[in-house]
């Protein structure tokens, strides 16, 4: 581990490059064993709390979504003693009810990504972790009660939902997206299930909030999603996405738990360590360390 730490992660997605609530600050640049990064980690404190901010895409947002090293991002979080991960995304809308400029805390994901690593195991090391409910359910209610206490004017705040994470970097087709909302589920977006598996297999608590920018393509009486669209709406979401994680940070600070996520290895590990090649436990020391 690093000497810096901090408990707190912010995962920033579009149009949430930086924290203004951030002092003391200081620019980490790690390098991990699966690479750098996506952008330099931001460690700052908020109201007295500790707190290590990324932006997802890079400041300048110069990454796609299958592009961003996110082994390297959670691994990093996780060299700094980061226990609660909180990812603010923007997503579209898959749900009348759910409008832009909403904030959706989604309790389930949906898979339709393609070409990104999404564990840290192989190599001679077997993992499966429990993933049933992929969120860790008290950081999400910490989220969900620290937005709704702003009483944000014109905004509903949805404490459930599923997101589907689609490959990108191409929005949906309407086919896609209607079939998607016969599903059930209510929000779509490119990055966040990777993350939580990632998140997960590091024994970190994750939530996402997610910030509604459109209806993506299937409202017949809206005009199907773009990027002046999203943009538009991002700039609105990011001033109140800042509230909300000064909230959360708040509450985190005051009343810390520990979550299922923080022991997720334990009964998920199937591979004798004692077996593994030297060279592949160097590589997961920060999570495999309390099993060595």
């Amino acid at each position: 581990m690093t000497q810096a730490q901090a408990t707190i992660g912010i995962l920033g997605g579009s149009g949430l490059y930086h924290m203004e609530a951030l002092e003391d600050i200081e620019e980490l640049h790690l390098t991990t064993p699966f690479g750098d990064p996506s952008d330099a980690i931001i460690l700052g404190t908020i109201d007295g709390a500790r707190v290590a901010f990324l932006a997802r895409h890079g400041r300048g947002h110069h990454m796609l979504p299958s592009e961003l090293p996110y082994r390297a991002n959670i691994y990093a979080m996780k060299l700094l003693g980061v226990k609660y991960l909180i990812s603010a995304s923007a997503v579209g809308s898959l749900k009348a009810e759910v409008k832009p400029l909403d904030i959706v805390v989604p309790d389930q994901f949906i898979d339709r990504t393609k070409n990104r690593p999404s564990t840290f195991f192989g190599k001679g090391v077997v993992a499966h972790i429990t993933f049933g409910d992929p969120v860790c359910p008290q950081l999400a209610s910490v989220v969900s009660d620290a937005a709704k206490s702003l009483e944000l004017p014109d905004i509903t705040i949805h404490d459930r939902g599923t997101y589907v994470c689609m490959e990108g970097p191409a929005f949906s087709t309407r086919a896609e997206s209607n079939l998607y909302r016969s599903w059930g589920a209510s929000t779509i977006g490119m990055t966040n299930l990777t993350e939580a598996k990632l998140a997960r297999e590091a024994e970190i608590a994750y939530a996402t909030m997610a910030l509604v920018t459109d209806y993506d393509c299937w409202h017949d009486e809206v005009e199907a999603v773009s990027v002046e669209m999203v943009i538009e709406n991002l700039n609105h979401n990011a001033e109140n996405a800042q509230k909300v994680i000064r909230e959360i940070v708040q509450r985190l600070q005051a009343n810390p738990f520990e979550s299922i996520a923080h022991t997720a290895l334990k009964t998920a590990l199937f591979t004798r360590l004692e077996t593994v090649d030297p060279k592949t436990l160097d590589s997961l020391q920060a999570i495999l360390q309390p099993y060595l």
